[in-house]
């Protein structure tokens, strides 16, 4: 009996693979891909978790998304947006919230995004906070916008934080379709155009009660507890592009090209950095679920995965040769979504700074 992380793998191969080239150049979204992929239970390994008490629902979306990102990294990531909101979702304490999002999402009958990276630099100090929220009633008016929000459109929702006039932060979900919400094509990416990023617009959007994942007084813990998944989540489409770039490398030198044993990294030699980071980082997954994970080891894995990421994808091109410089070879492709591994918030040299910050901290205790 397949394993669900192989079954995807295979559906992956048999419906993703062929739209691969068209996602990749001409942007193409695939919509029916992602509802498909909930349908298979691609995004519901924390509702399975909730309902069966599983232990390993975060090793087990990181395992699928791997699966995904193999074929393509773009609808990995996007299906990345997806399972992210999900664990948020999870994370709250807010029942309303939950009964309006939860299952949704995670059976993929609603499409989501998560509008954090703002967010996330901003409480590390890197940028300012481009949401506020202004108390209204008994809820919230949401003003500002946000660049680059992905697997968006009239027809999903999506997770953000505004900043609140005493310095606070709410975390809440909106829809695309409601009122005060303009959505915008953000300027055309290398690669990546078919994650459906858009830019967001807010102006007084109205959130009650029922739309927030955490009030600023719960939202500290809350963003304790979430980031970790958040970060290791990220895991997931980061292997599978490793995934595709290992099997360039493995079909090229079936070629017997002689020089390739000469480049400075071999595929035997990245399969086993990567198998070796896979297992570190295993034992991770499960503590971030149950809430015990310290940050650094997570950001230490997280910096990893790029790294990784890009030493396999630029090896991939060497070892294919001038034919890995063709635009349509596969290895370009890989190059350029193993780039944004290490681009996407947390972007490498974040992750590089908040590192050498915590060990700093350490030490200096």
């Amino acid at each position: 009996m397949p394993t669900r992380s192989e079954t995807i793998r295979e559906h992956a191969r048999q419906h993703l693979r062929p739209l691969v080239e068209r996602i990749d150049r001409e942007g193409l979204y695939p919509k029916d891909y992602l509802h498909e992929l909930g349908r298979l239970g691609g995004f519901a390994a924390f509702l399975r978790a909730e309902e069966n008490g599983q232990s390993d629902a975060l090793a087990e979306q990181v395992d699928i998304l791997r699966s995904v990102a193999a074929e393509c990294g773009s609808t990995g990531f996007t299906a990345w947006c997806q399972a992210t909101c999900a664990w948020y979702l999870a994370m709250s304490s807010n029942r309303d919230v939950r009964k309006r999002y939860f299952r949704a999402v995670s059976e993929g009958r609603l499409l989501a995004g998560t509008g954090m990276s703002n967010t996330v630099k901003h409480l590390d100090g890197i940028e300012k906070h481009l949401l506020k929220a202004e108390p209204n009633g008994n809820g919230y008016l949401i003003n500002g916008g946000l660049p680059w929000v992905s697997n968006i459109g009239d027809e999903h929702v999506w997770a953000c934080t505004a900043q609140t006039t005493d310095g606070g932060y709410v975390m809440f979900m909106v829809e695309g379709w409601r009122d005060g919400v303009s959505l915008k094509r953000s300027p055309e990416f290398c690669a990546l155009e078919g994650t459906r990023t858009l830019s967001v617009r807010f102006k007084d959007m109205e959130i009650t009660p029922a739309d927030i994942l955490a009030t600023p007084d719960e939202f500290p813990d809350y963003l304790a507890r979430i980031k970790p998944g958040f970060l290791l989540l990220q895991n997931g489409f980061a292997a599978g592009i490793i995934d595709a770039a290992l099997s360039v490398i493995q079909d090229s030198c079936r070629s017997g090209n002689p020089a390739n044993a000469y480049l400075p990294d071999s595929g035997q030699s990245l399969q086993n950095d990567f198998e070796h980071w896979l297992s570190d980082s295993t034992p991770l997954y499960a503590a971030a679920q149950q809430g015990h994970q310290p940050a650094l080891p997570v950001l230490k894995s997280r910096a990893e995965a790029s790294e990784l990421a890009l030493r396999a994808a630029q090896s991939a091109v060497l070892h294919a040769g001038a034919k890995g410089y063709l635009k349509n070879h596969a290895a370009q492709r890989i190059m350029r979504e193993a780039v944004f591994v290490a681009i996407v918030t947390p972007a490498l040299k974040h992750l590089r700074r908040e590192i050498v910050r915590l060990e700093e901290t350490a030490v200096a205790i």
